[in-house]
């Protein structure tokens, strides 16, 4: 099964990544840029912030406004994702399968590096 994971054979892979729907959504999201991957990477630089910087009421509100508006921005980009995906899924096989929107959008959200099954496409490589 891991092996399946890192090739994405069809055949061997976990029931939550079967399907072609899932394997669209999955090219799809791992074709694009995602705010999402980077978030943690955000998050760490905030709590540095928070640690080297002097505690001042003017460098809090700064720091965490900051960090909100990069929640506000994974949240409009997990919106635009999932309404894309949902119109592209539906046009190419008619039907939309219940979690396959979910499937990309929290893909999405995960460090390229990380995601199980390894991504199959390279970025701009957006499945037909």
């Amino acid at each position: 099964m891991r092996q399946a994971m890192d090739t994405g054979e069809e055949k061997y892979l976990p029931l939550r990544d079967k399907g072609p729907q899932k394997r669209y959504a999955r090219d799809f999201t791992d074709a694009r840029f995602s705010i999402g991957e980077y978030v943690m990477f955000a998050a760490l630089i905030i709590v540095v912030l928070t640690l080297a910087v002097p505690v001042t009421t003017e460098t809090q509100i700064y720091v965490f406004g900051v960090f909100w508006a990069v929640v506000l921005a994974v949240v409009v980009d997990c919106v635009f994702l999932s309404r894309k995906l949902k119109r592209l899924v539906k046009a190419k096989f008619g039907t939309v399968e219940p979690g396959v929107v979910w499937y990309g959008t929290m893909r999405s959200l995960q460090f390229r590096r990380l995601r199980l099954p390894k991504p199959m496409v390279k970025r701009g490589e957006y499945p037909s």
